[in-house]
């Protein structure tokens, strides 16, 4: 793959060979941005995991950097209006089914009640597809709808284990101080360590990388975030 100029002389101010501690990782992703939009912070994490096994969650970040997510939420009537005190964008039950049944998926998370999930299951085809589908691993079918919209309008974030082992998140901003993007990559790491498996053996934590949307990697000291 050939890199354009300022990616060539970006990774004249890094060392491939060398693990830097996190708030330096950080302080060097922002220094080697060099787009004109503000570039997002991506985190990667290599797992020590089986076939067998996986990792799966949210997270609440220390601190935001997306704008509001629109919540669109599956419900009975009795359950209406503590959605919408609670502020999602839509809430409904067969109507709301019928329109995303014929493709509609103008929002960002779909919360739905365990009594609604048969009906909603339906919807895998449209859902699935997109990472819109509820799960009760990510709290997102639950009946305390209150404090469920709450998290997520505070930025609840789901990260999952990929095929290969890797986590990868969004974890900010370039314009973001480098002290906040440390304390939300530190706040991934500690629930990312607390859902290893049971039977997970050796090392669970194999490589950690950040790295902006147009810069290069940087590797992150895993001995610091065991």
């Amino acid at each position: 793959m050939k890199h354009g100029k300022k990616y060539r002389e970006t990774l004249k101010k890094y060392n491939f060979a060398v693990t830097y501690d996190l708030e330096k990782a950080m302080g060097m992703v922002k220094s080697m941005a060099f787009a004109k939009f503000d570039e997002t912070v991506d985190l990667s994490v290599k797992l020590n995991l089986k076939k067998s096994q996986s990792v799966r969650d949210t997270v609440v970040l220390p601190h935001q950097f997306r704008g509001e997510k629109k919540i669109l939420v599956f419900c009975k009537p009795e359950k209406e209006k503590e959605a919408q005190e609670a502020g999602a964008a839509f809430v409904g039950a067969d109507d709301l089914i019928e329109k995303v049944k014929g493709g509609w998926t103008d929002f960002d998370v779909a919360v739905a009640t365990p009594d609604m999930m048969k009906d909603v299951g339906k919807l895998g085809m449209v859902l699935g597809r997109k990472g819109l589908m509820p799960n009760p691993k990510t709290g997102t079918v639950t009946f305390d709808l209150k404090g469920t919209l709450a998290e997520l309008k505070k930025g609840r974030t789901e990260f999952r284990a990929d095929k290969t082992g890797v986590v990868h998140l969004a974890v900010g901003k370039v314009s973001m101080e480098a002290e906040q993007l440390a304390e939300n990559i530190k706040a991934v790491m500690a629930e990312i360590k607390r859902k290893r498996p049971a039977d997970a053996k050796g090392d669970f934590i194999k490589t950690i990388s950040v790295a902006s949307t147009m810069g290069p990697g940087v590797w992150v000291s895993v001995a610091e975030q065991e």
